[in-house]
C-alpha cells in the first residue's frame, strides 16, 4: 500500500451515517417507507452533499438520485438506497452509498487519480413499491405504465400518487448511457453471520441470487366447524399445512448447496375459529444462483401440487408471481476488492455469493458490477436491532475507497 494516497475519512464515513440514522428514526433503526417524509429527507440530505465530491444531481421523476462528474477520465457508478424496510435497520442501503459519496470525495479531488467516482441512491430497492424499481428505471426496464400500475404493498397509494405528492411529478428519469461508466460497485452488510462467524472482515461477492416468487391457492370446501365429520371435511387450511410439509421434507434431495425457500405468508378464507376454511393462499420465495436449480424445485413444487390435486379433496394452484435471474459480478471487480482488502484489511477477505437480492444485480445487466460486503453482528438484518461494528464500518470504507481506485487505475 503507498501511505502517500488519500483515504477514506473513518470518522466522516460514520458521521453521515449517523446523520441518515438521525432522519426517521425507531429504535435503534429507522423506518423510512419509499416516498415517506425521512426518505425524501434523506434523498435531500444526499443531494446536499453531492457538491463536497465534485458532483452535481437531483432527485428524478422515479426517485433515484444520481451525482455526475465532469472530471475527465473514466467514470466508476457506486451506490445503493436510502429507503428502508418497515421497522427495521440503519444500514441496510445507506452504507453503500455513504461509501460511494467518501469514495467519490477522496478521489475525485485527487488530481493524481484519472477519471471519477459517480453516486447513486436506487429508489424502492425494499420493494414498497415493486422490485428495484429505481434501477431498473435507470436500465430502461420500467415503463410509464409500469409506474401506474405500481401501488405500495402497505397502504394501496398508487405510486403516480406518491410521486406528485412528493413534488417530483413531470421530472424526468435518470437513464443509462452506454460506455459512461466502466462497471458499477456496490456496498452492503452482509445480512448473515458468515463473515462474523468466520473471523473475515470482507466479503467479495461472487454473485447475487435470483428470487422466484409463487403464489400458491388451495380450494376447498367452507363449512361448519362443529358439525362437519373429520372424515368427509375438505379443509383448504390443512391441505395447505401438509403442502409446506411435504416441501421441507422433499426439497433438500432436490437443492442446491445454498438454496433457501421461506413462506413467507398465509391466509385462510374466511378466517374464522368455527369455520372450516374454503380457501387458502401462501406465498412461498425460493432463492438460488443456479437457474437449473430454481427449475427443477418448481417442477418439484408443481408436482407437489399435483399430487394433493389427485387426492381430491382439494384443488392446488401455483401461480409464479415473480422472476429474478441471478448474477455474476465481474471477475476483474472481484479481484480489485481483494488487492484493496490486502492493503487495508490485512487479506481477511472471503469470496462469496450472496443470498439476499441488491441493485447491482440490475446494472450487472448493463455493465461490470461487482459488490462488497462487510460483516452484520449477529447476522441480523431488516430489524431495528441491525448493526455493524465501526471499526468494521470504517474498514470497509477504506477497503471500498481502494477497490474504487484500482478499478479506475485499470
Amino acid at each position: 500500500m503507498n501511505d502517500n494516497l488519500s483515504r477514506a475519512d473513518g470518522a466522516r464515513v460514520l458521521a453521515d451515517l449517523h446523520a441518515l440514522r438521525a432522519i426517521g428514526t425507531y429504535k435503534t433503526g429507522v423506518h423510512k417507507p419509499t416516498f415517506s417524509e425521512p426518505h425524501l429527507r434523506s434523498l435531500q440530505w444526499l443531494v446536499q452533499r453531492l457538491p463536497e465530491a465534485g458532483l452535481m444531481g437531483e432527485i428524478d421523476g422515479i426517485g433515484n438520485v444520481l451525482g455526475t462528474s465532469t472530471k475527465p477520465g473514466p467514470k466508476l457508478l457506486a451506490g445503493s438506497h436510502l429507503e428502508s424496510q418497515n421497522h427495521a435497520g440503519w444500514l441496510d442501503g445507506p452504507l453503500g452509498v455513504v461509501y460511494a459519496l467518501e469514495a467519490a470525495r477522496v478521489i475525485n479531488s485527487d488530481p493524481n487519480t484519472n477519471g471519477a467516482v459517480e453516486v447513486a441512491s436506487w429508489c424502492d430497492e425494499e420493494g414498497h413499491f415493486g422490485h428495484f424499481l429505481g434501477s431498473r428505471s435507470y436500465v430502461g426496464g420500467v415503463t410509464e405504465s409500469d409506474i401506474d400500475a405500481a401501488c405500495d404493498r402497505n397502504s394501496g397509494k398508487g405510486m403516480r400518487d406518491a410521486l406528485r405528492d412528493a413534488g417530483l411529478a413531470g421530472r424526468g428519469r435518470a437513464r443509462y448511457e452506454r460506455g459512461r461508466h466502466i462497471g458499477y460497485l456496490e456496498a452492503h452488510i452482509e445480512q448473515g453471520e458468515t463473515l462474523e462467524s468466520s473471523g473475515f472482515g470482507i466479503g467479495v461477492v461472487t454473485s447475487i441470487v435470483g428470487i422466484w416468487q409463487y403464489r400458491i391457492t388451495f380450494t376447498g370446501e367452507q363449512n361448519h366447524a362443529g358439525t362437519t365429520r373429520m372424515a368427509i371435511r375438505r379443509d383448504a387450511g390443512l391441505a395447505l399445512a401438509r403442502f409446506c410439509v411435504e416441501i421441507d421434507e422433499r426439497f433438500p434431495a432436490a437443492c442446491g448447496p445454498r438454496t433457501v425457500w421461506t413462506t413467507g405468508r398465509i391466509t385462510l378464507d374466511p378466517g374464522a375459529p368455527s369455520i372450516i376454511p374454503g380457501a387458502a393462499e401462501m406465498l412461498f420465495q425460493i432463492r438460488d444462483d443456479d437457474p437449473a436449480v430454481i427449475a427443477r424445485l418448481e417442477d418439484l413444487l408443481r408436482s407437489i401440487a399435483a399430487e394433493v390435486d389427485k387426492q381430491g379433496r382439494c384443488s392446488v394452484a401455483v401461480e409464479r408471481i415473480r422472476t429474478g435471474a441471478p448474477a455474476l459480478m465481474d471477475g476483474s471487480f472481484q479481484q480489485a476488492i481483494e488487492q484493496a482488502s490486502a492493503a487495508f484489511a490485512g487479506g481477511r477477505s472471503l469470496r462469496m455469493p450472496s443470498g439476499a437480492g441488491h441493485d447491482a444485480q440490475i446494472l450487472a445487466t448493463v455493465m461490470p458490477a461487482g459488490m462488497l460486503f462487510v460483516p452484520s453482528i449477529g447476522g441480523i438484518s431488516h430489524h431495528w436491532t441491525e448493526n455493524t461494528a465501526d471499526a468494521d464500518i470504517v474498514t470497509g470504507a477504506e477497503v471500498f475507497v481502494e477497490a474504487c481506485r484500482l478499478l479506475l487505475a485499470r
